[in-house]
């Protein structure tokens, strides 16, 4: 039977809708009749009997189970879909490793070669810029302190003039094993921590890290339109990897300030705007200075009501990465008047007198119904 072809459900010659009680039942008949005490110097047995342990140990385990049959063999290797830590904190690398062990290479990530070293971590910047420079954009400059590749050592973590060397512990493969019971369980080398190499002569600079921390720099480009959670990646601008490794990125996560006069939807831009009693009355214009440096001209209807919103098309924030903008929405406040002089008082007395109704009809249709609510 070649590796690639085993099923755990098929080791231990059960279906795959198979409940717990006889998955055990199928276990224990093919370890009775497997086991190496009662097969001695048989080699293939005994292979048999570690794989129907494997096999047993993963489907009896309903969290194992459930993420081999999604993902298969690929749950308990190195970057596998399923690769976490099931009941108890057991880690399902642990089975990776002893199928390894058991079937080769095919299901273990490849043996004999030393842990390829990370990626630099990536990075956050927080920025506040104000209202303007998001309808803009704006060139700035950023100072981070980050960890760079040591310049003396070229990120090699080895003093110049000199070079890593394989590992004498695990001979370059990154891995040493260690024989549990029936098992050989393997893990990174302790010496070389997995790479494969160790350094003989750190560099001096870095302490053989291969990085070191330095502020950096860096010029930002921010777009015109960016909101609140906007995020700008600069590639190879966060960590540097260790040992040369490459680095990773720097993310910039954009804030924008709140304004004293606009409020921001989206690409909308909302502004309360009071006018006066006679201009609500009469209707007139109003001028809004824009934060894109213009004067835009809002029409009053005649009669205008408090909460009343204007909307003017292509007058708001541009649009990230886009064309065209969002409006610029007007809502109108009608100011009562205060601190009347004594012809004023009279003039609106004079108004009061001629009044018919038909000047507020919402005031009179409001009171029709209030008194209709008490008398019907």
């Amino acid at each position: 039977m070649s590796t690639t072809e085993i099923d755990f459900y098929q080791l231990l010659e059960v279906s795959r809708d198979a409940d717990g009680a006889t998955i055990k039942s199928a276990y224990r008949k093919l370890a009775m009749k497997y086991h190496p005490d009662r097969n001695p110097g048989d080699q293939e047995c005994e292979t048999r009997f570690r794989a129907i342990s494997v096999a047993y140990d993963c489907l009896k385990d309903p969290q194992k189970r459930a993420a081999y049959d999604r993902y298969g063999h690929a749950a308990f290797t190195q970057g596998g879909g399923g690769q976490g830590h099931g009941a108890g904190g057991q880690d399902f690398g642990d089975i990776g490793d002893i199928f390894e062990t058991i079937f080769g290479s095919a299901f273990g990530g490849g043996a004999g070669r030393g842990a390829r070293p990370r990626r630099g971590a990536d990075l956050r910047y927080d920025m506040e810029i104000g209202l303007e420079d998001a309808f803009h954009g704006k060139s700035t400059e950023i100072k981070v302190e980050v960890s760079v590749a040591c310049e003396p050592c070229s990120g090699t973590g080895a003093e110049p003039g000199t070079s890593r060397r394989g590992c004498p512990t695990c001979h370059g493969h990154g891995k040493v094993r260690a024989q549990q019971g029936l098992f050989v369980i393997e893990r990174p080398c302790p010496t070389c921590h997995g790479r494969g190499e160790i350094i003989e002569r750190p560099c001096r600079a870095c302490r053989g890290e291969g990085r070191v921390d330095k502020v950096q720099e860096l010029q930002v480009e921010v777009p015109p339109g960016v909101d609140n959670g906007t995020r700008i990646r600069l590639t190879g601008k966060g960590e540097a990897g260790p040992m040369g490794a490459p680095p990773g990125d720097l993310y910039i996560f954009i804030h924008v300030k709140e304004h004293a006069v606009f409020q921001r939807e989206g690409t909308a831009l909302f502004s309360r705007v009071p006018v006066s009693f006679t201009t609500a009355s009469l209707g007139g214009t109003i001028e809004i200075p824009g934060l894109d440096g213009e004067t835009h001209a809002i029409a009053i209807p005649a009669g205008i009501q408090s909460g009343k919103q204007l909307r003017k098309r292509g007058a708001g924030m541009p649009v990230l990465q886009g064309r065209g903008r969002g409006d610029l929405v007007t809502e109108i406040v009608v100011e009562t008047p205060t601190h009347l002089s004594a012809r004023q008082k009279e003039l609106l007395r004079e108004f009061q007198e001629t009044e018919t109704g038909d000047e507020c009809p919402e005031s009179r249709g409001f009171f029709e119904r209030l008194k209709g609510a008490f008398t019907g």
